[in-house]
């Protein structure tokens, strides 16, 4: 995999996120509303909001924190150390 490929991939990590997380925003703020509106009495829109938010949780991490770890530049690395390992 060369360097251009290797940035294409993390840029469409930060994307997916980027829109996961507009998604998440738009409708949990209309589902808000509307748990308001008709049944104040029970939040139920957090139980969407929350598991959904795992999810952007997950996207994030995978964007942002252990993009090193996630791809495959972290695979082929760990592969080349066993390799120096079983040499030895």
């Amino acid at each position: 995999m060369n360097d251009y490929e290797r940035a294409a991939e993390r840029v469409d990590k930060k994307l997916r996120f980027y829109k996961n997380l507009m998604s998440y925003i738009c409708v949990n703020g209309f589902l808000a509303i509307i748990n308001a509106v008709f049944s104040p009495e029970f939040w139920w829109v957090m139980f969407p909001a929350f598991f959904w938010g795992i999810g952007v949780l997950k996207d994030f991490l995978k964007a942002f924190v252990f993009e090193d770890i996630c791809g495959e530049e972290y695979r082929e690395r760990k592969i080349k150390q066993e390799l120096e390992k079983l040499s030895k």
